[in-house]
């Protein structure tokens, strides 16, 4: 057995006991990533030299006692938005081509203070908008179960590191289902918290009210445990929130006898692929076995979750990404005469199509004259979904469903319509804009050989009953390695 195909947890475990060294560990997953880079282009930046540096560093604290977490001395991807002291973080596009941030975020830092070893920063949508991995400046990630899929977006970059074993755990984020559909999307496990409960300090922001990060692992307990050591209340995140119950592996019992289930009948209808529908109910199935009550019942509002959240993310990017001009930082046009002219040619040299398009719609939203009518009228539905999730709440401790309508579209397929790129994050996005806790779990695999996700959703804080249900159906089934992991 290859030291790629153990989880975090369990490479903790062995490097603890002296069984492997943070170096061996560290070098086994740079020659992966030199292997499979050609064929998978998980990593837009790969930091051989400081990651084997580190390696000894965090070696000699395990051996001198002061590092003896769970995650001390595992190698980890991060997500090219999350900023990294001395590493470029680009985003995924040419505008930051050359950024080099002068801090961490404080996800990053909860990280390395528990003793990991950072390899390098992943692909994703370029500024994180996209569902797909396409839209990256430095070209598109493909999915290690078939490289003429998609690995989903925008933390494609993390999810297919992860499935492809360049990686033991990576880290996303998720401002509309970026860390649960390209999890179900590359057969691993992916958590979106609540809102609040991980810093967004560092974090370059696409949709302030939305984003939150999580981590991409092969299994419950690996993201279980790495949610611990990230969440930290943070004073310099202003929606960071001071949690007490935040011992998210005491959640990883293999019980869920009584626990009420509710399957949205809305998350089964028109658009829901045939096998997907099948994987997802046969998963409830098993967790109605298991004990626990398993009824369908009416969310409404769903159909209205995707315009709402597109007016309202799109807004907030076009004010967030107002700040990328080429005076401080990143990409600067070479000819110009005057300031405007400096503005206007950087950001349309700099910035891709899809984040123009959404820097447009989000500005027009905003503008005086359409402001009530759109923008307004989002932040009454977010509320409004809010509130259906929260009646939904006060009867099931879970809502089951999928994560995406379908498995991993072809690459090239979501572009020619961005429209229907929308309309794929119709399970995710609700959750974002109610600001609760997500779970992407693998559940089966379709006709084609590609991995399905089953989601488990959860009210405000209640992370645990996700995490106690995603690992009851887990203990049902064994990790499936994709096909580029197996080479």
């Amino acid at each position: 057995m290859s030291l790629l195909e153990l989880t975090a947890v369990e490479l903790g475990k062995k490097i603890k006991a002296g069984e492997v060294t943070v170096e061996e560990a560290t070098s086994a997953a740079l020659d992966a990533i030199r292997a499979k880079e050609d064929k998978v282009h998980s990593f837009v930046t790969i930091d051989e030299e400081g990651a084997m540096a580190r390696a000894k560093e965090v070696q000699k604290q395990i051996d001198a006692g002061t590092l003896s977490g769970p995650l001390a001395g595992v190698p980890v991807a991060i997500k090219d938005n999350l900023c990294t002291q001395g590493l470029k973080t680009t985003c995924s596009s040419k505008i930051l081509y050359n950024f080099v941030p002068t801090y961490t975020a404080e996800a990053v830092l909860n990280l390395e203070k528990a003793g990991a070893v950072i390899l390098g920063k992943t692909n994703m949508d370029e500024f994180a908008m996209g569902s797909t991995t396409e839209t990256s400046a430095y070209g598109a990630t493909k999915n290690p179960w078939n490289a003429g899929h998609v690995p989903g977006g925008s933390s494609g970059g993390s999810c297919a590191a992860v499935a492809a074993e360049e990686c033991f755990y990576a880290l996303g984020t998720d401002t509309g289902g970026s860390i649960r559909q390209p999890s179900s999307f590359c057969g691993v496990t992916g958590i979106k918290p609540t809102y609040g409960t991980v810093s967004r300090y560092g974090v370059i922001a696409y949709g302030s009210s939305l984003d939150q990060v999580g981590p991409v692992a092969k299994d419950v307990t690996d993201c279980a445990t790495i949610l611990e050591t990230i969440t930290s209340y943070d004073k310099k995140d202003s929606t960071s929130v001071n949690r007490e119950d935040t011992d998210f592996t005491a959640a990883l019992v293999d019980d869920v006898k009584g626990m009420k289930i509710g399957i949205p009948r809305d998350y089964l209808g028109e658009g829901l692929d045939p096998e997907v529908k099948q994987a997802i109910l046969a998963a409830a199935e098993v967790l109605k076995e298991k004990g626990a009550i398993v009824e369908e019942f009416d969310l409404s509002l769903v159909e209205y979750a995707i315009p709402a959240y597109y007016v309202i993310a799109d807004a907030e990017a076009s004010s967030n990404l107002a700040r990328f001009d080429g005076v401080k930082y990143g990409y600067r046009t070479e000819e110009y005469e005057g300031l405007h002219q400096m503005y206007k040619k950087s950001r349309s040299e700099g910035i891709g199509p899809e984040v123009k398009r959404r820097i447009m719609m989000g500005s027009f939203v905003l503008s005086s004259g359409y402001y009530d009518a759109y923008y307004l009228k989002a932040l009454r539905t977010k509320a409004l979904i809010k509130q259906a999730f929260d009646k939904a709440f006060s009867k099931y401790d879970v809502i089951l469903g999928p994560a995406a309508p379908t498995t991993a579209p072809k690459l090239g397929e979501s572009l020619s319509d961005p429209l229907k790129m929308y309309l794929g994050d119709i399970y995710t996005v609700s959750v974002n804009l109610a600001g609760l806790p997500g779970i992407s779990v693998p559940c089966g695999v379709d006709s084609k050989g590609l991995p399905i996700g089953l989601q488990l959703i959860g009210d405000c804080f209640k992370e645990k009953n996700i995490i106690r249900a995603a690992y009851a159906f887990e203990q049902t089934r064994e990790y499936s390695r994709s096909p580029l992991a197996q080479e």
